[in-house]
């Protein structure tokens, strides 16, 4: 996650509710189409259980829902071929991981990654980007662990977010949701660390230097 110590920019001082509550709130706003492509093996017995909750959510919050992939089939900005203005031409691919952790983590990092149709390279900087390995990471939001999940988005996912293992396999899993929403791993990226809701919002990568540092260093420019 980013340094919470570190100065933010007047226009974030803004914005209404911080990242990680976005993300919660988006997770737990997410409905049974998308609820369906987070479920994995650990949460197919809590699916009616994670619907119930997402529906309760859903109308408090503006944020995507099953039909995510459709809403968006008409907005020029959020579709796949085009590049956020930002970052201008979009490369075909996010660097290679060239972090110096080379620890046990990173075998089940890359198993994750390929089960949910995730580029590895990409998935392996997002974990650097945000726990920077360390499986005991919680941030001042209250995020936990690898992928640094909410603990209301981990029980949304069906996973113990102090599992390693399971941990990174629910950052992949709500990763691959994003991009099956957005259609492209910039907005992916962005959604997974402003919430979809903000993605949705901005018709692009919100305008806040935390999430487009966050694409930056994760996607390159």
């Amino acid at each position: 996650m980013i340094d919470p110590n570190r100065r933010r920019a007047p226009e974030l001082a803004r914005r209404p509710a911080p990242a990680g509550n976005r993300r919660t709130a988006a997770a737990l706003a997410l409905s049974s189409g998308l609820a369906a492509l987070l479920a994995g093996p650990a949460a197919a017995d809590t699916v009616s259980t994670m619907n119930n909750r997402a529906a309760l959510f859903a109308s408090q919050v503006n944020v995507l829902d099953g039909r995510a992939a459709q809403q968006y089939e008409n907005s020029a900005r959020l579709q796949p071929e085009r590049s956020d203005p930002l970052f201008g031409a979009a490369p075909v691919a996010a660097p290679a991981y060239a972090g110096s952790y080379a620890g046990p983590h990173l075998a089940v990092a890359r198993a994750a990654a390929r089960r949910h149709g995730i580029p590895e390279d990409l998935f392996l900087r997002l974990v650097q980007q945000e726990s920077g390995w360390n499986a005991g990471a919680v941030s001042h939001k209250g995020a936990l662990g690898l992928a640094q999940l909410m603990p209301e988005t981990a029980a949304l996912l069906g996973v113990d977010p102090g599992d390693p293992a399971q941990n990174l396999d629910g950052g992949a899993r709500y990763l691959a949701a994003q991009f099956a929403a957005f259609g492209s791993w910039p907005l992916a990226l962005a959604a997974y660390n402003a919430g979809p809701g903000a993605v949705q919002r901005y018709g692009g990568i919100p305008p806040y230097a935390e999430t487009e540092g966050y694409v930056r260093a994760i996607w390159g420019s």
